[in-house]
């Protein structure tokens, strides 16, 4: 049978045929045979582990408590590669088990991948890796204590719902005197008066789905050039959601609160999207199949 290999002392882990040569976990479920059913769990298992030796190792400085040390640098490069690879090949795969196997999505590979992504994103924010979210740079900086305002998901090219959605949406507070200020759905949720909460999430969803779609590659609207900033609007809105679903604030671990399937289908097809899209134009990616 098809299995998973790890070499030693190296981050990461690979697919292999039943005669040892290496594979993508989407190619084996081609074989006859196939046992998607157990794969991807497999796949996750493996996934999780790199999680947990990388957050192990690197979490002062994926927490944002220290910079990463020079000597550091090359460990937390080798990591949001190997994490990247892992979910994408793990969301083709999922996809493909699901269209062609029957496979049902669950709510773990939404969690796993859900962390996965936070954990990458914060590698390569520490490296200087990281895309730019919606708006950056153009937005007015909050004064101290509290802040009147209105809350809403405001779109990049200023249209409801974007004309060109790759751009990206986020949160903002929008107060009296006209300043913009950016805002997080976890500010939202949890430290905002006035707010319908079930509203607010299903926006976030809404722009998190249009936005992946809109990035994906087979959808082909990114145009060249485009690629960094798709990246970083993907990245924004899914990250802005596992930040606000995290089972501990100063914890890396997601949960999917509304125990919905479709959220961590929402979150799984966003990481791959992000991935896919970042390998347009980031050589540590490549190759990808």
């Amino acid at each position: 049978m098809p299995r998973i290999e790890q070499a030693d002392g190296v981050l990461g882990f690979s697919w292999a045929t039943p005669d040892g040569a290496p594979a993508r976990l989407a190619d084996l479920l081609d074989l006859p045979g196939a046992e998607p059913h157990r794969w991807l769990p497999t796949h996750l298992e493996a996934l999780d582990d790199v999680l947990i030796e990388v957050t192990s190792a690197y979490g002062e400085v994926l927490g944002g408590g220290r910079p990463a040390l020079p000597e550091e640098k090359d460990g937390l490069g080798r990591a949001y590669v190997v994490i990247d690879r892992a979910v994408l090949e793990y969301g083709r795969a999922a996809a493909l088990a699901t269209s062609d196997h029957g496979v049902l999505p669950d709510l773990r590979g939404g969690q796993i991948l859900g962390t996965a992504h936070l954990v990458g994103v914060r590698a390569r924010y520490a490296l200087g890796l990281a895309g730019a979210p919606p708006f950056e740079g153009e937005l007015d900086t909050p004064g101290p204590g509290m802040v009147g305002g209105f809350a809403g998901m405001h779109w990049v090219d200023g249209h409801e719902g974007g004309t060109e959605p790759w751009r990206g949406a986020r949160w903002l507070v929008v107060t009296e005197d006209g300043r913009r200020l950016p805002a997080s759905l976890s500010m939202l949720l949890h430290d905002s008066s006035g707010v319908d909460k079930d509203a607010t999430l299903r926006e976030h969803r809404e722009a998190l789905r249009a936005v992946t779609t809109a990035v994906e590659p087979a959808a082909g609207l990114v145009p060249p050039g485009g690629e960094f900033a798709a990246a970083g609007a993907v990245d924004w809105l899914l990250f802005d959601w596992v930040m606000a679903h995290r089972d501990a604030e100063s914890g890396a671990g997601v949960e999917i609160r509304s125990g919905k399937v479709e959220d961590a289908t929402m979150i799984v097809a966003a990481a791959t999207a992000s991935v896919a899209v970042r390998a347009r134009f980031d050589p540590a990616l490549l190759p990808v199949r």
